[in-house]
Formats: structure tokens, sequence, C-alpha cells
């Protein structure tokens, strides 16, 4: 059974920082692309960071470039994320992905909320 178990999120001040943790079992860790999401009130999910099977490449969305930096250790079968200079607009529930590098298969976590208020 594929479980990808997300933590981390929290309150936190606008100008602080957070970083998120998405633990995966249940499948070949290292045969997937990692990607986080998040998803704020009344708004669609929206893709912010993905990395790719071996952790050679990542893209940002232009919402975080510069101040979010996704990472992954495939000993450990987890991807982070490091969320620095948060602001309000960033207040939403974090998720992660995990996408086959060749095959249909796509799994979610349950999400883990993040909220930047003073």
């Amino acid at each position: 059974q594929v479980q990808l178990v997300e933590s981390g999120g929290g309150l936190v001040q606008p100008g602080g920082s957070l970083r998120l943790s998405c633990a995966a079992s249940g499948l070949t860790f290292s045969n997937y692309a990692m990607s986080w999401y998040r998803q704020a009130p009344g708004k669609e999910r929206e893709l912010i960071a993905g990395i790719t099977t071996a952790g050679d490449s990542t893209n940002y969305a232009d919402s975080v470039k510069g101040r979010f930096t996704i990472s992954r250790d495939n000993a450990r079968n987890t991807v982070y994320l490091q969320m620095n200079s948060l602001n309000p607009e960033d207040t939403a529930v974090y998720f992660c992905n995990a996408q086959h590098r060749l095959l249909s298969e796509s799994y979610w976590g349950q999400g883990t909320q993040v909220t930047v208020s003073s």
C-alpha cells in the first residue's frame, strides 16, 4: 500500500521559514518524480515545485521561485520543501505527489496546512 505522509506545516509569521517533509512508503521511491502542490481556500490546486527521480533537475512556479527549494533523499524515501520568506499568500494546504517516471501511476499525500499570519 502506497503512502505519502506530509509533515512540517504550521503557523508562521510573515518573513518566516518552514520545512515540509513528505515520507513515502510502499513504492520504489527512486522511480518517481516528486512534486509539491498547494491549494488555497477557494482556489484550484497548483503545482509549485518538482524534482526528477535522481534529484538532478528541479522546477518552480514563478510565485515561489527564489524562495522555495525542493530536494529529495532517495535513501530516506523523502522529499522536502524548504520555504523561506513566507508571506500570507503562501497560506494553503500543501500536498506532495509522486509520479512514476514511465507508468501512469500517481499518488497523493493527505496534505499539511501552512498558515502565514502575524
